[in-house]
């Protein structure tokens, strides 16, 4: 072939492929194209699924809500100017970064078509800070138990949120994560609503909802309202005591009628402690823990656990306790105060200490550091200091974290001199108190764990009883059973002279029921110390006693020794006689006096076996 032929060929086959290769770029731009707009169709497919997801995710909306918000329902609007970041909250945050993916995604089309949606969405730069929030508020309302708790705890944790990030989870939580976040220590109030405001009164005072009897009855008297408050208060408080009666105090306003007086009377410390006191007790009924939420009591009774007054903190922890079902089994029925632990805490509680006072004592007063004397020295100003209204909750909690401590109170007195009910005076025999107790005791767990009780005069005597009752009913053996020892302080076995005094003068004191059962050589403790001592030898308990040496002024003009060595010792188990008085066998000088330090080492003693495993 011919170099002119050869060329002639190979000019052909070049015209030829030319329109191909045309055609070949053509399909490649319109490939790119489509790209392009594939990119920018799936940047936005990207954006708005993930958005109806993360919303989805995030946000219920209960249509119902409209219909519940009544008197007990509220919802608080930001009214504070908003930062331009926080603008719309969380939402406007979420849809910024939303933004800025789609806008990345456009710009790395190819990239993006390569790989599948799902992974694209898992790897969108959202803010994770942002985002924990809704995630977590949504695990707190999780079907596994665990999972709540642990998303209620992180909720509580979070200590760099913004005060708009706080106000969406108190207007967010359902009851069961605001109650869970009110028992977590050292939780911060933004997570709380304030109580809501509630309609202007007339002038006739604070109680006349609807009414104007007690306006009317209060023209009649000079008595001062906040007295008259005071005895409805205390009135309400043994109404509440009945779960029958529990319904109608909520049903009839009760709540926002307290929730209004609480507000008003924050001057009385009586006042507010007798109105939760009465809160704790409604708790009891589970079927009204909405309500007791819905009008405002959570943040009131939050504040008041980190209160410096131990009563007021007791008062809240015990009714947040009583609304907490998700972790606490037991209820604390009026009269029985936890000390230890107030809060929630992952750390089990392996034993039981249980304090019961004596004579005109208190769950609180009767256990409390010895009063100082106020004297210009540096020792009495550093004792000052520390000086502790409870030691129970503050030295024993802190030595031993791992017990449950349990305060006990009960009315008493010296006299019936005024006009009470006939079933009144039945009510204060040890038998009777003992039979109550045991009730109150059994509903709050006591007898599930190793116990060590103690106990202050006329407790003992209690502690006794009780002990002797139970051995008798078939569902509390395993109290008996589980009780590992005894700690009696100053405790009248054999009876004590003051009833002896009170009888001498009953024209002006009337000896009370108790006092009565306190005489010297009284058969019936004779009998009831015989019974217990068979039965603390058989089940060989471990007991330590505290003697008195120092008489106690009784009035301004009479000191005696109440409770002899002889009466105090029982006959088995170490005596120790201490340099105090009545009044102060019960309450240390400071946390590193021989009497605390013994009675620690004798909890620790008997609970060892226990609480070191």
């Amino acid at each position: 072939m011919s170099v002119s032929a050869y060329c002639m060929i190979c000019s052909r086959k070049m015209s030829t492929s030319t329109p191909r290769v045309k055609r070949l770029w053509l399909w490649k731009d319109i490939w790119k194209m489509m790209k392009l707009s594939g990119a920018v169709i799936l940047g936005g497919c990207v954006f708005i699924t993930y958005e109806v997801v993360a919303l989805n995710k995030a946000v219920t909306v209960d249509t119902q809500a409209v219909l519940q918000e009544k008197l007990k329902s509220y919802i608080y609007l930001n009214a504070a100017p908003f930062k331009e970041q926080e603008t719309f909250g969380i939402t406007y945050k979420v849809r910024k970064e939303l933004h800025r993916a789609a806008r990345r995604l456009l710009e790395t089309s190819t990239k993006i078509l390569q790989r599948p949606l799902d992974e694209q969405l898992s790897k969108l730069d959202v803010d994770p800070h942002e985002c924990s929030l809704w995630l977590l508020l949504k695990r707190t309302r999780s079907a596994d138990r665990d999972e709540r708790l642990q998303a209620v705890q992180q909720l509580a944790e979070n200590s760099h949120w913004h005060d708009y990030q706080y106000r969406t989870v108190a207007q967010a939580s359902d009851h069961r994560t605001a109650i869970g976040l009110a028992r977590t220590k050292d939780v911060d109030l933004r997570f709380f609503l304030p109580p809501p405001l509630l309609p202007a009164v007339d002038d006739g005072g604070l109680w006349c909802f609807g009414g104007n009897g007690l306006p009317y009855a209060q023209s009649l008297t000079s008595v001062p309202s906040e007295k008259v408050e005071s005895c409805c208060v205390e009135a309400l408080v043994q109404h509440s005591k009945v779960p029958s009666h529990c319904e109608k105090i909520v049903a009839n306003g009760g709540l926002q009628l307290l929730q209004r007086v609480y507000q008003f009377r924050r001057n009385s410390q009586k006042i507010q402690r007798n109105i939760v006191r009465i809160i704790g007790n409604l708790a009891l009924c589970t079927n009204v823990h909405s309500d007791i939420v819905q009008s405002g009591w959570i943040s009131v009774l939050a504040e008041l656990m980190k209160s410096s007054h131990i009563m007021q903190s007791s008062h809240a922890a015990r009714a947040l306790a009583n609304l907490d079902r998700d972790v606490v089994q037991e209820k604390y029925k009026d009269g029985v105060y936890i000390l230890h632990p107030q809060c929630r805490t992952g750390q089990a509680m392996k034993a039981d200490v249980l304090f019961i006072h004596g004579l005109l004592g208190a769950a609180f007063k009767t256990w409390r550091q010895q009063d100082y004397v106020p004297v210009r020295d540096v020792a009495a100003e550093s004792l000052k200091d520390d000086y502790t209204e409870c030691w129970p909750k503050t030295w024993l909690a802190a030595d031993c974290p791992n017990l449950r401590v349990l305060s006990v109170e009960y009315d008493s007195h010296l006299s019936d001199w005024r006009a009470t009910c006939p079933a009144e005076k039945e009510r204060k025999s040890l038998a009777y108190r003992s039979l109550e107790l045991l009730r109150k005791l059994k509903a709050a767990g006591v007898g599930d764990r190793p116990i060590v009780w103690v106990a202050h005069s006329m407790g003992g005597l209690l502690v006794k009883q009780m002990l002797l009752d139970a051995l008798k009913d078939p569902d509390m053996q395993s109290l008996i059973k589980n009780t590992q020892g005894i700690m009696f302080y100053s405790v009248p076995h054999h009876g004590t002279s003051i009833a002896e005094y009170s009888v001498t003068v009953k024209y002006l004191l009337f000896p009370s029921v108790e006092v009565k059962e306190l005489s010297k050589d009284s058969p019936a403790l004779n009998e009831l110390n015989e019974r217990f001592l068979c039965m603390a030898k058989e089940r060989k308990f471990k007991i330590l006693s505290f003697a008195e040496t120092l008489p106690t002024s009784i009035g301004p003009m009479v000191k005696m020794h109440v409770v002899p060595v002889q009466s105090a010792d029982l006959g088995i188990g170490d005596l120790i006689q201490v340099d105090v008085d009545h009044l102060n066998i019960c309450k240390p000088q400071k946390k590193d006096s021989f009497l605390y330090k013994r009675s620690l080492q004798f909890i620790r003693d008997a609970l060892e076996s226990h609480i070191n495993n």
